[in-house]
């Protein structure tokens, strides 16, 4: 018998379905994505149990015809490329042909949809890749996609989902994003009869962006616009030097699809780097316009990435609008210096000098204490000495075995995050209460997040009241923070947490408020300091990892020290 078979059409069917659909949010994109090159102008999701149970994605778009409907659950069936060059300068969002093809062959589909030619329209049913019927059906113009049991025939796939509120985050997310690129269209999802999120047709980005994050959000935008050759470079950024403190707020879109591309993350980066308050990031809306011949989206399966046939022009362009948006902000004109090649030129930092510095003197350089004020100097316990501070980031201790390099600010959160773990089991989180509510606007993800985790939220001290539409209040917080980092806080946590089970969620809890009132780099301590830190951290339970599970220490033995300097041991 030869070792070597083909898979019986089925199963290859099912792993081929499996590379394009990974989760429900795979069908939602795909469906969504299918409506938008179809011309749609209306958008409506329905889905039930984070869409593992139901998904129904129902547009007005142009629709399709009996023969078509039939023919589209064919692999490699698209009305969106027909020749090998057209792979070279894809203009839509769909181009494969295999979403219909996948969807069906692990779920129970119904397809409705009319091109407003005939008198009725078709109806599709399939099941696990079978065709079952096709019938007229009485139904306007476009085209409804529905489906029950996701992997319903893949019960090992099935068992790899998330919860329900995981699953719905990551739709909820992503539909935000491309209702921001798309702000001519209507876009509406409802979760089990709950509406999520509304989005009546709007005439720009600007209204877009109030619709879905707020007037909080768009009044710390500026507006960003450059021309360069073929490429344009449009959206909003943060106005320095506010920020945020995560990067959930950075949507980048190529010819307005949704993208994840470290090009583009890092000309953000560039641009707004030494501009914005301590531990923030950018917010940033960018739209990249660029011949669709200049940019590759046939790089995976699921579309998720893309790759710029030249990503130096684009960096350096998307780095040179948000620049110059933030200098005319400021009334500041800037000259960039041209290489031969038409590139600018690369900073060039001068070359720092580091010291090991042995505190002598008091230096407070937080705005609030977060060590107790008794002091633990000379010999610790085993022997552990603290000889210095290494770039204001490494206390440098010494012991019977060798030298210790200890992360100040990943020690501090171990040391942190156990005693913040001893106070929420006692649950005795000491409050703040605002006398003036801090007001804020949240999106839909983070209003969901918000109903999900409020129990764990509010037993450790965070009070927040509905104000009507996406505005909310911050009435009470830790007495760790004050009110600009309680609200950071916040936003961080609702967007770390979804989907976690309780105990998890607690966790990543503690850890988030140790990990925000920790030490940071760059903070200079003193000996008394830096011996508590020393102390506290080798009196925890690990203190060889911090909460996030990053290292904490590195030791080099005494032993390595005296073989590299061919010392006798």
């Amino acid at each position: 018998m030869n070792k070597i078979q083909l898979l019986p059409p089925d199963v290859a069917q099912k792993i081929a379905a499996g590379e394009v659909i990974e989760r429900p949010f795979s069908v939602v994109k795909e469906l969504v994505e299918n409506s938008l090159d179809a011309g749609a102008t209306e958008i409506s999701i329905e889905l039930q149990e984070g869409g593992k149970r139901y998904i129904k994605v129902q547009d007005n778009g142009l629709g399709m015809s009996r023969e078509d409907a039939t023919l589209c659950f064919e692999r490699h069936a698209t009305s969106k490329i027909s020749t090998e060059s057209d792979l070279g300068r894809i203009a839509t969002l769909g181009f494969r042909g295999e979403a219909l093809a996948s969807i069906s062959a692990v779920s129970r589909l119904t397809l409705k949809t009319s091109d407003g030619e005939g008198v009725s329209g078709t109806r599709v049913e399939r099941e696990g890749g079978e065709l079952r019927s096709v019938q007229d059906v009485a139904f306007p113009r476009g085209t409804s996609v529905e489906l029950r049991d996701l992997f319903f025939n893949l019960p090992a796939r099935r068992k790899f989902l998330r919860s329900e509120k995981s699953e719905l985050g990551m739709i909820v997310r992503w539909v935000t994003g491309v209702a921001l690129a798309y702000p001519e269209t209507r876009f509406s999802l409802v979760h089990s009869r709950r509406e999520i999120l509304t989005c009546p047709a709007v005439g720009s980005v600007r209204e877009r962006i109030f619709q879905l994050f707020g007037k909080t959000v768009l009044d710390a935008l500026l507006e960003i616009n450059l021309e360069d050759g073929e490429i344009r470079v449009s959206g909003f950024g943060s106005r320095p030097p506010q920020g945020r403190p995560d990067r959930t707020h950075q949507l980048f879109f190529v010819n307005r699809r949704l993208v994840k591309d470290r090009v583009l993350q890092a000309a953000l980066n560039q641009a707004y780097r030494g501009l914005l308050e301590k531990d923030s990031f950018p917010q940033a809306f960018l739209f990249l316009a660029i011949p669709a011949s200049d940019v590759d989206v046939n790089v995976h399966p699921a579309k998720a990435e893309i790759r710029f046939r030249d990503s130096q022009l684009v960096f350096y362009v998307v780095l040179k609008a948000v620049e110059k948006s933030m200098h005319k902000e400021e009334g500041i004109k800037l000259a960039y210096p041209v290489s031969d090649h038409g590139r600018a030129q690369q900073r060039v930092e001068e070359p720092r000098s580091y010291e090991l510095v042995v505190p002598g003197g008091e230096i407070e350089t937080r705005a609030k204490e977060v060590f107790p004020l008794q002091a633990k100097g000379g010999e610790g316990e085993a022997g552990r000495r603290v000889l210095g501070q290494y770039l204001e980031a490494y206390i440098v201790a010494a012991d019977e075995e060798g030298l210790l390099v200890i992360d100040q600010h990943n020690a501090h959160e171990r040391v942190l995050f156990e005693k913040y773990r001893e106070i929420d089991s006692e649950k005795s989180w000491p409050q703040k209460v605002s006398l003036i509510p801090v007001l804020f606007d949240l999106a839909p993800s983070q209003e969901l997040s918000l109903e999900e985790n409020r129990e764990v939220l509010e037993a450790a001290g965070f009070k927040v009241d509905a104000m009507g539409g996406r505005t909310f209040a911050l009435n009470g917080f830790p007495d760790i923070f004050d009110e600009d980092e309680a609200k950071n806080v916040l936003f961080v946590l609702l967007e770390e947490m979804g989907g976690e089970e309780m105990a998890g969620r607690r966790e990543k809890l503690l850890a988030t408020l140790a990990c925000r009132t920790a030490v940071k780099a760059g903070e200079r301590l003193t000996r008394e300091k830096m011996d508590y830190l020393v102390e506290e951290l080798f009196r925890t339970s690990n203190p060889s990892l911090c909460p996030h599970g990053r290292p904490v220490v590195l030791r080099i033995e005494k032993s390595q020290i005296e073989k590299g300097l061919k010392r006798p041991s």
